[in-house]
């Protein structure tokens, strides 16, 4: 009877699923806002394991000034550490603090650089900006077409910015062909808040919709409207 409850209580064990670890704790506590939870797990793995994803997120909060103090460079510093373990997430937000001078001078050429390594391993924030400065011919050469692509990738998983710039390139026809109804869709979905990014962009979204509806038939209008709703997103890499 022994013998058989043993067993019993190790088949038990192995049925149970395993307990999260630090990372994933700190990871989990992160993302339900628990801020000094998330620091009291991931500072240890970040400072002397040198964990990647704890590095980005101690970064994070340095740039958030959540948990942490507001700081930059620090942010920057942690950014960094992570990226130069190609950490996609850290690249891009190193990507975009070098494009703006945040935390770091600004150097167009080292933001393509991050942006690139992002956007390579599936990051939609790098994918859109990589996409702007192709746009823009800024730290790369001028490419509508190749700024079009990376959009699309980035929107294809979500991201407001790259929808917006899409729905430009869309409307005007630049580095794709001109089309009204990809225009109004991408607005569209662009116009909904999905927290990642300033109010801002959703409202650029919503004008720019509703004044290209002024524009086009009512047809195309409810055509743009189908073609939004049918919309799913991809499943989200590199973040």
């Amino acid at each position: 009877m022994r013998l058989s409850i043993s067993l019993s209580l190790v088949l038990l064990g192995a049925a149970l699923p395993a307990s999260a670890g630090p990372l994933e704790d700190g990871i989990a506590a992160y993302n339900a806002k628990n801020f000094d939870k998330a620091v009291e797990l991931l500072q240890p793995l970040a400072e002397k394991d040198g964990n990647a994803r704890a590095q980005e997120k101690i970064g994070r909060l340095y740039h958030r000034g959540k948990g942490l103090p507001k700081d930059a460079g620090k942010a920057a510093e942690w950014y960094l550490k992570a990226a130069e373990q190609g950490d996609a997430a850290a690249a891009a937000r190193l990507g975009s603090m070098y494009w703006m001078g945040e935390g770091v001078p600004r150097d167009p050429v080292q933001a393509a650089k991050w942006y690139e390594l992002g956007a390579s391993k599936g990051n939609p924030l790098a994918q859109a900006g990589i996409g702007y400065m192709s746009m823009e011919g800024s730290g790369t050469p001028v490419d509508f077409k190749a700024a079009a692509g990376w959009f699309d990738k980035s929107a294809g998983q979500g991201d407001a910015s790259a929808m917006l710039a899409l729905g430009t390139l869309f409307e005007l026809g630049r580095g794709v062909p001109k089309d009204v109804v990809q225009a109004y869709k991408w607005y569209a979905l662009a116009s909904v808040d999905d927290g990642e990014y300033e109010q801002d962009v959703f409202d650029r979204a919503a004008r720019s919709r509703d004044e290209l509806a002024k524009k086009i038939t009512r047809a195309e209008v409810e055509e743009g409207e189908r073609e939004a709703r049918k919309w799913k997103p991809v499943k989200r890499e590199g973040t």
